[in-house]
């Protein structure tokens, strides 16, 4: 992981004030965190509860509402797969299926080796070409077994760039 998505208290703090006195700033707040760090650290709750005025039982409460929020760091790579109703009718679940006994986790878990983290996700957007996912950044559509593992081979055999 990069120096800059390392958190300390003061890095949760400038996003949280650049966000805090905006109307229903929790959401943007916990979106902003997620995005520079990774995930939301355990820390960061009573920050924004401060923050905003609000009890950490009420923060928590949104985190763990919402799927999209992890609480620990992921692997180097995410990859989330549509459980939407469009990529299920094309085999969406069969495909579920396959990358969970593949990667040997289940959503929300990390591969011992760090390198991916497995999500669900409700509707990439790109329903005419499911089952879709997404790694990282990038969609992609008609997966099947075979892409996923050809996918996955891809994201592990990937150098690492190093920094500094």
């Amino acid at each position: 992981m990069s120096d800059s998505r390392r958190w300390t208290p003061q890095s949760l703090q400038v996003e949280i004030d650049a966000l805090k006195h905006k109307p229903g700033a929790l959401l943007p707040i916990l979106h902003a965190i997620q995005d520079r760090f990774g995930f939301i650290p355990e820390a960061a709750v009573a920050q924004i509860a401060e923050s905003l005025g609000q009890t950490r039982a009420e923060v928590h409460g949104v985190i763990s509402f919402y799927h999209h929020f992890r609480t620990t760091p992921p692997g180097r790579h995410v990859v989330q797969i549509c459980r939407a109703e469009a990529c299920q009718s094309v085999g969406a679940r069969a495909l579920e299926a396959h990358a969970k006994e593949c990667l040997g986790i289940d959503y929300h878990q990390t591969t011992t080796d760090r390198e991916i983290t497995l999500e669900a996700v409700y509707c990439l957007g790109n329903c005419a070409c499911g089952p879709s996912l997404r790694i990282d950044d990038e969609v992609r559509g008609r997966v099947t077994p075979d892409t996923f593992n050809a996918i996955i081979d891809e994201l592990r055999t990937q150098t690492l760039e190093v920094v500094g």
